[in-house]
Order: C-alpha cells, then sequence, then structure tokens
C-alpha cells in the first residue's frame, strides 16, 4: 500500500523558514513525481513546486520562487520543502502528492502558520 506522510509544519514568524518532510512507504520516491500543494480557509488548492524523481528536475510557483527548495533523500525515501523567508501568505496546510500507477496519493497535510 502506498502511503505519504508529510510533516514539518508549525508556527513561525514572517522572515522565518521551515522545512517540511514527505516519506514514502511502498513507493519509491526517487523514482516518482511529487509535488508540494497548499491550501488555506477558503481558497483552492494550489500547487507550490515539483520534484521530479527522474531527472531532478524542478518546479516552482512564482510566489515560492527564491524563497522555497524542495530536494530528496533516497536513502531516507523523503522528500523535502525547504521554506525560507516566510510570509503571512504561506499560511496554509501543505501536502505532499504523487500518482502511481492511475492512483492519485496525498499525504495527510501538515499546517504552517506565519505570523506577522
Amino acid at each position: 500500500e502506498v502511503q505519504l506522510v508529510d510533516s514539518g509544519g508549525g508556527l513561525v514568524q514572517a522572515g522565518g523558514s521551515l522545512r517540511l518532510s514527505c516519506v514514502g512507504s511502498g513507493i519509491s520516491l526517487g523514482n516518482s513525481v511529487i509535488g508540494w500543494f497548499r491550501q488555506a480557509p477558503g481558497k483552492e488548492r494550489e500547487g507550490v513546486s515539483v520534484f521530479n524523481g527522474y531527472d531532478g528536475s524542478t518546479y516552482y510557483a512564482d510566489s515560492v520562487k527564491g524563497r522555497f527548495t524542495v530536494s530528496r533523500d533516497n536513502p531516507k525515501n523523503t522528500v523535502y520543502l525547504q521554506m525560507n523567508s516566510l510570509r503571512p501568505e504561506d499560511t496554509s496546510v501543505y501536502y505532499c502528492h504523487t500518482i502511481q500507477w492511475g492512483q492519485s496519493y496525498w499525504g495527510q497535510g501538515t499546517q504552517v502558520t506565519v505570523s506577522s
């Protein structure tokens, strides 16, 4: 069974940093495309970043470019989202996501709250 467990959220002041983790089981994240999404109250879920495990390429939404960095640790089967220079508008629940064999898998979400 494929499972994604994301963690690392918390409360931080504006300008601070957090590192989110997405740990996979039943799946090799190093051979997967992993997306990070976020959803704020009353808003639609939006894509934040993508890590392509096949070629190592990355994608970032304009709103986080230059502040967020996605990376992987193959031995730990984990993908990270390093978030620096956080802003109050980054406050959301963050989710990791992948599609394997036509099935969509989401982490349970981790709350990030940035105070001004």
